[in-house]
Order: structure tokens, then C-alpha cells, then sequence
């Protein structure tokens, strides 16, 4: 059965008891039909006597292009959790149509491991993205008005770096050109769009902390240069407020729940190969202040989402994880034990062991942090016992704790192994730290990122991105963290570089200031900021049926 027949066959309780339970007031909560809610954190009570809850972060090994099923262990480690009586919340991104209508699919889970109502989530939820992408528009319609009205502010239409949004995999859009048409249509110049999800404005929106940082923020967002190269501010168009309001309703987190039950926050969505790729502070921190122990992820590999979570989440958030999860999975490590994408089903147990140097580098790379890891297998029906017993054989011998999931399939009781290991793994003293510190300038950042999580023996920056570091210099942005922008499948630039390469060099193409977020964007190879869509878009089979249900939606 597909997950979307599985979710309509669940039986959903109102967000209310939902809410009850996990200790939220029925004065703040903001009702969104009878299954979501937006939370109003300014009215949630205080929890006495009780300290805030423990962070779990689940990330994964390097993926296949289907995805490992990261979040669908997250939903389904939570569930586990909450079976053994643990005070457990979940705080998960909310998907983005980009890729829901293109290849990867969604991001509430799968099988019986789900947050529900999956069809809202995937498609709209609380508008949420809507809101982010009409903030970041606005911002781009000011700045071309006041081009158009004089430009007192002496802005030089060829050096504005901010661009337009949407939430949906346009190639077309990349590079454009607007202001056509004469001198009423406005000052002709290049342009382009990325998807919503990696804009600075949703950034800003994943790491504010409340209305008054939101705002603060988006005010120090940089859009462009004068024609003297110095920067333009989005305080300096005064623009701040205006975003601000639209954005004030979309940063209450939502409250949803998993198919057995668990309350789940879903709030915020940067990708994390061209952002930083975690959920809203808001929501982990209102979770953290609910429940004992937070189960959230981090977009694809430990080499990004992970890295990002503990290099820029973690440090603006001020908490820090108390253990790490990273999934494997037999299909990927066959993938890069070196077996083509169309063999992956066949039994393979020599290239499962080939694939465990990619494993090994991610579970190491963890541990540079001063968090624990365990390793979650999550178990597809194509993976033998055979192939299954070689990586828990390997993770016995070097110390790792590990268990197979299968929580797809059987929802919390398929994570109850899991649970127990990672309840044991947070009870260990962490000594958690970032991988380096802000006072390293932008150059030796990357330098340690290439070297201790990627393993790459050296940096080469283009042209522009040296012409990037001058002016990073020259406004002293250098403390800022670094957010690397770099393909998912490989630790280098090189997405056919599968496995765990050494002594490459890693490519940066261009360096973006992201003043309102808070840290600097380095674009690597030949990574896309709005992706393209496959050959046949999921799209393409997606409809609806006589009753206005989804069809198609995986």
C-alpha cells in the first residue's frame, strides 16, 4: 500500500487532545480545521521544576536521489519513545512543492511512521511558504520601485544579489530579464529566481527567535551594492515592517501529529544542500520547553544537515544535542560500494561493505562534535539478513550502537530497539562545541569544513568568489558561521564521487553574505539555488479523484 492510502486509513484525533496532552492551552492554540493548529507560544504556560527537554537530531549517511527515509525514522523513533512512556515531541521541516512535484517526494515520513494529515502538510499546510515567499517578493518589488523612482540610495542595479522566490522547481526562471517593455515598466535589468526554500527569508524566518528578532533580522538583510560597493540593507528601504507583518501569523509554529498519536511541530523548511536545512528555532525550543525529549532532523547527509545543526542551529539556538542518529540504509551503502542505481534491489553483500567507508566517515564526523551516535538501519523490503548482519556486525566492532528500523512497516514497535539505544545514548555525558570557532576568518571556516567533514585536501575559489572574500573583509562580515552550498550525494563538489573520497579539492564558485540570517553562503561545483525539474516530474501523476481526494501522492 502506498503511504497515502495508509494515512487515509488512519483514524486521527482532534488537535485538541492532541494538545492536551502534550501540555498546550486551548487559548493558545489557532485552529487551522480540526487536525492543525498553530501554536501562540506567548500563551503557553510555564513548565516548573522541569529542565528543557533533550535534543535527539537525526541525520543520515550520504543518500541515493530517492532519499534514505530520514523522516520517516524521525517519526518513527518518536513514536517508539512515546511508547515507552517518554514525554516525546517532534519537530520536522515542512516539505516544499519543488520537490514533491518533482522527484524526492515529501517529508511527513512514510508507511505507519507518518505526521498526519499528510495530503495538508504536502500540499500548502498553514500557508506558511506562501507567506515567506510574498515577504521575500515584496522586499524585491520595493527594491525595484525605488530603482524606478530615482534610486536615492544610488543602488547599482547590476550588484543586487537578492532575488525572487517561488516554491516550485522552475529551470526557466534561473536567469532572466526584467523591467522590459519601456520606461513605465521599470529599469531593465538581470535577475533571477531560486526557490523559496533557499531564501534568506526563510532563514531568517528558521533562526528568529520571536517577533523582535524576526524583525531585526530581515532588517539586516543585504540586497544589493551602491554603485561606491557599499551595502544595501533592507532597513535601508525600510521594508522591514512590512515583511514582518506578513510574516507574524506563519512564525507560530504548527501542531500536528503522527499516526500513533505523537505531537509534532512542523515549521520552517531550508533545504540543507543550498541552506542550512533544519526546522524553525521557535518550534524545537516551544517543543523543547514541552516534552522531555525532541526528536528533530537535518536535511540529507551528516556532511550538511548535521554540520549546520551543529555549526549555526545550535550555536545562534543556545542548546545543544544530546545524542545523534544516522540512518543507513543497504541501498545506499550498496550505491556507493559502487552498484548502479537499477541493481540496488539485488542481494549485495560485498558492495554493502564496500559502502561502509561512507557510513564510517558520517559516524565519525559526529563524534568531532562531542555527540554520541547511533545508527538507525532503516530496513527495506529488498534488504536481506545477510546484508542487514554486515553493517550491525560493523557497527558492534567499532563501538557504535546500532539497531535495524523498521518502522515503516511497523511503526513504533519497528523503532522500540532504536528507542532503548538512543534513551541509553542521552543519558552519556556529551561535550558538545562547534567544529571551529567565529574568530576564524571565512577562508580557514571553509578550510576546516573541507578538511575534518568532507575530507578534501584543499579549497580553490573562482574569480568571483575572491572578489566575494574582498568585499566579505571589507564590511566585516568574517565572524559570520559558513553555510555550505554543495551536491547531497558525494562529500566533495562532485556528485559521481560517491563513497569517501580523500585529497580532492572542493570548488567554491561564489560566497553570499547573509547578513539577516547570520552567516555566509558558499556556493560549491556546480550546485543549483532553484533546481530543475526530472525527466517525468511526479507531477505528472498526480491528480484528484470524484470526491477531491489526492491521487498520486506517493
Amino acid at each position: 500500500m502506498s503511504d497515502l492510502g495508509i494515512a487515509s486509513r488512519a483514524n486521527l484525533e482532534p488537535i485538541q487532545d492532541i494538545a492536551q496532552r502534550a501540555g498546550i492551552p486551548e487559548e493558545a492554540l489557532e485552529l487551522y480545521g480540526r487536525y492543525k493548529a498553530k501554536i501562540d507560544t506567548g500563551l503557553l504556560h510555564e513548565r516548573t521544576g522541569t529542565a528543557r527537554g533533550r535534543v535527539v537530531l537525526v541525520s543520515a549517511m550520504s543518500p541515493t536521489p530517492a532519499g534514505e527515509g530520514k523522516s520517516t525514522v524521525t517519526v518513527g523513533l518518536g513514536d517508539a519513545l512515546s511508547a515507552t512512556g517518554t514525554r516525546t515531541m517532534i519537530a520536522l521541516r515542512e516539505p516544499s512543492l519543488g520537490p514533491i512535484f518533482g522527484m524526492k517526494g515529501g517529508a511527513t515520513g512514510g508507511g505507519y511512521s507518518q505526521v498526519l494529515p499528510m495530503e495538508d502538510i504536502n500540499m500548502h499546510f498553514t500557508g506558511d511558504f506562501h507567506a515567506i515567499t510574498s515577504a521575500n517578493n515584496l522586499l524585491m518589488a520595493l527594491v525595484d520601485n525605488h530603482l524606478h523612482r530615482g534610486n536615492e540610495l544610488g543602488i547599482d542595479p547590476r550588484r543586487i544579489t537578492f532575488r525572487r522566490v517561488l516554491d516550485v522547481n522552475d529551470r526557466a526562471l534561473r536567469q532572466i530579464v526584467i523591467g522590459l517593455g519601456g520606461p513605465t515598466e521599470g529599469m531593465p535589468r538581470e535577475a533571477g529566481f531560486d526557490i523559496t526554500v533557499a531564501s534568506e527569508v526563510m532563514a531568517v524566518f528558521c533562526l528568529a527567535t520571536g517577533i523582535d528578532d524576526l524583525r531585526e533580522r530581515l532588517a539586516a538583510i543585504t540586497v544589493g551594492y551602491t554603485f561606491d560597493r557599499k551595502p544595501v540593507t533592507v532597513a535601508d528601504l525600510n521594508a522591514q515592517g512590512a515583511m514582518t507583518m506578513l510574516l507574524k501569523d506563519a512564525l507560530k509554529p504548527n501542531l500536528v501529529q503522527t499516526m500513533a498519536g505523537t505531537p509534532a511541530l512542523i515549521h520552517g523548511g531550508p533545504f540543507a544542500n543550498i541552506a542550512h536545512g533544519c526546522n524553525s528555532v521557535i518550534a524545537t525550543n516551544t517543543a523543547r520547553a514541552l516534552a522531555d525529549v525532541v526528536v528533530t532532523e537535518a536535511g540529507f547527509g551528516a556532511d550538511l544537515g548535521a554540520e549546520k545543526f551543529m555549526d549555526i542551529k545550535a550555536r545562534f539556538a543556545g542548546f545543544e544535542p544530546s545524542a545523534a542518529v544516522v540512518v543507513a540504509t543497504v541501498r545506499a551503502l550498496k550505491m556507493h560500494g559502487g552498484v548502479a542505481k537499477d541493481a540496488l534491489g539485488a542481494e549485495n553483500v560485498d558492495a554493502v561493505r564496500a559502502g561502509l567507508c561512507n557510513l564510517e566517515r558520517h559516524v565519525t564526523n559526529i563524534g568531532k562534535f562531542g555527540v554520541t551516535p547511533v545508527v538507525a538501519v532503516n530496513r527495506f523490503h529488498t534488504d536481506t539478513e545477510a546484508e542487514l548482519d554486515v553493517v550491525i556486525q560493523w557497527c558492534r566492532e567499532r563501538g557504535v550502537e546500532a539497531a535495524v528500523a523498521e518502522v515503516w512497516g511497523r511503526g513504533a514497535a519497528g523503532g522500540a530497539e532504536l528507542a532503548q539505544k538512543v534513551l541509553a545514548a542521552i543519558q552519556k555525558p556529551q561535550e558538545f562545541s562547534p567544529l571551529y570557532e567565529l574568530e576564524l576568518s571565512v577562508e580557514e571556516k571553509i578550510s576546516t569544513i573541507v578538511r575534518e567533514i568532507y575530507g578534501g585536501a584543499g579549497v580553490e575559489y573562482s574569480a568571483e568568489a575572491r572578489r566575494a572574500l574582498e568585499r566579505i573583509h571589507a564590511n566585516g562580515w568574517d565572524a559570520m558561521p559558513v553555510c555550505m552550498a554543495k551536491t547531497q550525494y558525494s562529500f566533495s563538489d562532485d556528485a559521481s564521487l560517491l563513497g569517501a573520497p580523500e585529497g580532492f579539492t572542493l570548488h567554491v564558485r561564489d560566497l553570499i553574505p547573509k547578513t539577516g540570517a547570520g552567516f555566509i553562503v558558499a556556493l560549491t561545483g556546480s550546485v543549483m539555488t532553484m533546481p530543475g525539474l526530472p525527466k517525468v516530474p511526479a507531477a505528472m501523476r498526480m491528480d484528484v479523484d470524484a470526491q477531491g481526494r489526492a491521487v498520486g501522492l506517493f
